[in-house]
């Protein structure tokens, strides 16, 4: 059985933790950023886990990870 392959651009945004849990960067940090207060921004800067109905999504993607 030939190796697996894994996807890239799905492999540069998450990353998975030793427990098995994938992490994420949350979205609305690129751009608009002078409407939103600095605590926002600051908060937008920490990871955070990705929702239980896309586990099995993403795992998929990245098989050796």
């Amino acid at each position: 059985m030939p190796k697996l392959k894994t996807r890239k651009s799905v492999a540069k945004r998450f990353k998975i933790t030793k427990t098995g849990k994938i992490l994420r960067m949350k979205t609305g940090r690129s751009h608009i950023l002078t409407k939103k207060s600095r605590k926002r921004k600051r908060h937008l800067k920490k990871k955070t886990l990705v929702s239980k109905s896309f586990l099995w999504k993403i795992k998929r993607q990245l098989p050796y990870g």
